[in-house]
C-alpha cells in the first residue's frame, strides 16, 4: 500500500465512524477545509474518502453544493431495517442448509461467552458491538460473501439508531429486556438444519424492533441536538 492509499484508507475509516454516529448533524453540509485540518490530511485523500462514503450511503453529494450528512428520518431507517431483515432472514435459512458443524460450534461458543456481558452495567456501545458480531458471523455461515458485505453496510448505517434503541429499551423495560435468548433460538434452528425455523426466528427477532423506529428516530434527534 502506498502512502497515498494509506492516507485515503485512514481518512475513510475516521470519516465513516463520524458519519455512522452522526457526528455531522443530519442533512448538514460538510466543510472540506475544516475536515482536512481536523483529520490531518490533504484534500485529495479526503475527497476520495468522501466519494467512497457517498457510494456506500453514509453521505450524500449535491452538485454545486458539496457533501452532506445523510438524512435521519423514520422512512429511511425503516427502509434499512427492511433491507437488513431480507438479507438476514435469507442468510439464516441458507446457514441452516450450508453451515459446517465446526463453524456452528464456534458461533455457539462466541454466544455463550458473550452472554456474561448481557447484564446491567455493560455499555450500549459494547452490547451493539456484540450483537452486530453475532449477526455478521451468522450471516457468514450462509457462505455468501455478498450478503456479509451488504449486512456490514446496513449495520453501519443504522448503528446510531440501534444504540438509541437499546438505550430506550433498557430505560423502559429494564436491563433484563436485553438478552441473548433470541440469538440462541436462531442458532438452535441453524444447528438442527431447520431452514424454515431459522428464517422465522430471525424474522421475529428483527421485526420486534420495527414498531419502535419512529420513537427511536425522535430520541436520536433529541440526543443529537441536546444542549
Amino acid at each position: 500500500m502506498t502512502r497515498t492509499e494509506g492516507s485515503v484508507e485512514r481518512t475513510y475509516r475516521e470519516l465513516k465512524e463520524m458519519a455512522a454516529n452522526y457526528r455531522f448533524k443530519p442533512d448538514s453540509r460538510l466543510n472540506e477545509s475544516e475536515l482536512a485540518k481536523k483529520l490531518d490530511t490533504s484534500r485529495t485523500p479526503l475527497r476520495e474518502a468522501l466519494n467512497r462514503l457517498v457510494a456506500e450511503g453514509f453521505l450524500t453529494f449535491r452538485s454545486g453544493q458539496g457533501f452532506f450528512c445523510r438524512s435521519l428520518t423514520p422512512a429511511e431507517i425503516m427502509d434499512l431495517y427492511e433491507a437488513r431483515a431480507a438479507i438476514e432472514c435469507e442468510a439464516a435459512k441458507l446457514a441452516a442448509l450450508r453451515a459446517k458443524p465446526e463453524d456452528v460450534a464456534a458461533l455457539e461458543t462466541f454466544l455463550n461467552e458473550s452472554r456474561v456481558d448481557y447484564q446491567p452495567g455493560t455499555s450500549p456501545v459494547d452490547l451493539v458491538r456484540l450483537d452486530e458480531e453475532f449477526h455478521t458471523r451468522l450471516t457468514a455461515l450462509a457462505g455468501n460473501a455478498e450478503m456479509v458485505r451488504m449486512l456490514e453496510n446496513m449495520n453501519g448505517r443504522i448503528h446510531y439508531v440501534r444504540l438509541i434503541d437499546l438505550k430506550t429499551l433498557c430505560e423502559r423495560d429494564g436491563p433484563d429486556s436485553v438478552t441473548t435468548d433470541p440469538h440462541q433460538r436462531i442458532l438452535e434452528a441453524v444447528k438442527r438444519g431447520d431452514a424454515d425455523a431459522a428464517r422465522a426466528e430471525m424474522a421475529a427477532h428483527i421485526e420486534r424492533r420495527l414498531e419502535s423506529i419512529t420513537e427511536n428516530v425522535r430520541n436520536a434527534f433529541a440526543q443529537l441536538y441536546a444542549p
